[in-house]
């Protein structure tokens, strides 16, 4: 929680010069901008509760330590990927990363090979059986977000997801006005 709070706070309560002006020049408020990181603060710590993820484990379910899942849900969107890479978008120490991955790979669950751009890096890439349980958990966060997305209408979730991408794909930008160094 702490990685996403800190990436909220850089990127909306204390931003660089250029986003500065940029919203001295619009019609986005310092009280809109709080707003929105109030928001995502109560996501994140709404998405880092243990017991949300033993409910999407159960409605899957799947029996897998709780450590593991969102790493095994993280090789099977964004792989091949190497250990450094998913420990940096999971916010883990490296080490920790790599021995739950080969938990995960003692498990059946995913595997690693030598990386075609790099041998000496080995990629985790989702097997079979891993693919078979983050589809058992997208099914199961189906169901589990279909009472709170009933209340919706098909434009407003539409312009929810139009608008989280657009949101999450700006931040992600080294053009966006933040320096990561």
């Amino acid at each position: 929680m702490d990685r996403v709070s800190n990436m909220c706070t850089v990127h909306i309560v204390a931003p660089s010069e250029a986003s500065r002006e940029f919203v001295q020049n619009t019609r986005i408020t310092k009280k809109k901008l709080r707003e929105l990181h109030g928001a995502m603060v109560d996501l994140v710590a709404l998405m880092n509760q243990p017991q949300r993820d033993q409910a999407l484990l159960a409605e899957a379910g799947i029996s897998l330590d709780r450590a593991l899942f969102p790493l095994l849900v993280g090789i099977e969107r964004f792989g091949p990927i190497g250990v450094v890479d998913l420990s940096d978008r999971a916010g883990r120490d490296y080490t920790t990363v790599s021995r739950q991955v080969a938990k995960l790979e003692s498990l059946g669950l995913i595997e690693r090979r030598p990386s075609p751009a790099d041998r000496r890096i080995h990629e985790a890439v989702i097997t079979d059986k891993g693919r078979q349980m983050t589809d058992a958990l997208d099914a199961a966060r189906q169901r589990l977000a279909a009472p709170v997305l009933a209340k919706w209408s098909e434009e407003d979730f539409s312009d929810l997801v139009r608008l989280m991408r657009r949101f999450v794909d700006d931040l992600m930008t080294p053009s966006s006005g933040t320096d990561k160094t």
